[in-house]
């Protein structure tokens, strides 16, 4: 019996030494695949915040529709984006936001209720926890959110 325990000894660390790699990384996975599906989410809602804001007409003095500029349309979807994307670098480097696509109301042939703008917004997601690793299997991720709202 004391022979056998003594073959035994150690197996327990060889064991855990095999199966910690693997481990690591499935946990890191989870993480960063987490985190990839954390920025998905929020490039939708700076799309959806970007073109909320945009489709809010003001009216001048003459009484003609005068929609939000397509500055403003940036300028709210960058800041929502560095409010509450994860990334540990800088953000705006790798937004890109083209110029949002407004069609003229149907009825009016005018930029007035009834048309619709589109907002779109592009982001290359660059992996955080293991970057070479998976940067050598995955080419980078682009996440892309589109929102089409119409004019109030």
């Amino acid at each position: 019996m004391k022979e056998k325990l003594r073959t035994q000894r150690g197996t327990a660390v060889v064991e855990f030494a095999v199966i910690l790699p693997l481990l690591v990384v499935i946990v890191f996975g989870i993480i960063e695949f987490s985190v990839l599906l954390y920025d998905k989410a929020m490039v939708t809602n700076a799309s959806r915040e970007g073109a909320r804001v945009g489709i809010v007409f003001n009216v001048d003095g003459n009484g003609d529709w005068i929609g939000m500029s397509d500055t403003t349309i940036r300028n709210t979807v960058n800041s929502y984006l560095s409010s509450y994307l994860i990334s540990l670098g800088n953000p705006a480097a790798t937004v890109s936001i083209p110029d949002p696509v407004r069609t003229t109301n149907p009825d009016t042939g005018a930029y007035s209720p009834g048309g619709t703008l589109t907002v779109s917004v592009t982001y290359t997601y660059t992996f955080m926890v293991i970057p070479n690793f998976i940067a050598s299997i995955i080419n980078p991720i682009t996440l892309t959110a589109q929102t089409v709202m119409r004019f109030e």
